[in-house]
């Protein structure tokens, strides 16, 4: 079959499709042109990260921070990745794209994110040598049946012709849920409990590698995995989310 033929297919497939279940907005039931957008009053309620943010950990900024674009955060604490996007803040209307997704089984809204934050993260992107998710622990996992963040890196490696090491990263205990919990204690509870899978270290080893999550809140998480990737031997780190919290400062 050509692929002439097989788009003209997909297409035909995909109109009717859209015949028997129309495409609604992300985060409401308007009809939209196509699956994966918002409608137009949704589309200005969202709160999308652009310039000025911190080029290290993709904090909007208001106007640039003394002495460049690090917010003073970053400059007094600098985390250990290279730098940090974000697609959207994680407000009110953040929230009603990311959390039906993490927990209310709305596995298509990874596809949804996933261009959004390519067009986040382009520079990311494009300097990644393999993409890897934030991982689940077995048990959540279960529970779930599914981990958001590995969605998301599975579509978003696809859109960008980047190889994706799905289970690169493990979780060797279960912790408490951070959501509620200041920085420093997310921090503890996370030491030790995020390593490299040892059948994955020699594909890492060297590589510019983009960490994927949902959520940016504190950085404790993306902090415990960037130390497993650096200490396995990864030449370097980018994190791209999906949503984070505009003022880390207050979590």
């Amino acid at each position: 079959m050509s692929s002439r033929l097989a788009g003209a297919i997909g297409r035909a497939g995909r109109a009717a499709l859209d015949l028997l279940l129309p495409p609604l907005c992300l985060t409401c039931d308007a009809a939209v042109d196509t699956q994966g957008l918002f409608c137009a009053d949704c589309f200005r309620a969202t709160g999308f990260i652009t310039a000025p943010c911190c080029e290290t950990c993709g904090a909007p900024l208001a106007q640039p921070a003394p002495g460049g674009r690090m917010c003073r955060e970053c400059q007094a604490d600098p985390p250990p990745w290279g730098r940090a996007r974000a697609a959207l803040r994680y407000d009110a209307q953040g929230r009603r794209v990311v959390l039906p997704l993490k927990y209310g089984d709305r596995t298509e809204l990874a596809a949804a994110l996933a261009p959004l934050m390519l067009r986040a993260g382009g520079a990311l992107v494009r300097e990644a040598e393999v993409i890897v998710p934030v991982p689940l622990h077995r048990t959540r996992l279960i529970a779930r049946r599914f981990n958001q963040a590995a969605l998301i890196a599975r579509h978003l490696a696809r859109l960008a012709g980047r190889p994706a090491l799905l289970d690169g990263l493990v979780r060797t205990r279960r912790t408490a849920a951070l959501a509620e919990l200041p920085a420093i204690q997310r921090q503890a509870m996370l030491h030790g409990a995020i390593v490299v899978r040892s059948q994955r270290r020699d594909a890492l080893k060297g590589r510019h590698v983009l960490l994927i999550d949902d959520v940016l809140t504190s950085g404790a998480t993306a902090r415990a995995c960037t130390f497993a990737l650096l200490e396995a031997g990864a030449a370097a780190v980018d994190v791209l989310v999906a949503a984070r919290v505009a003022d880390p400062r207050r979590h």
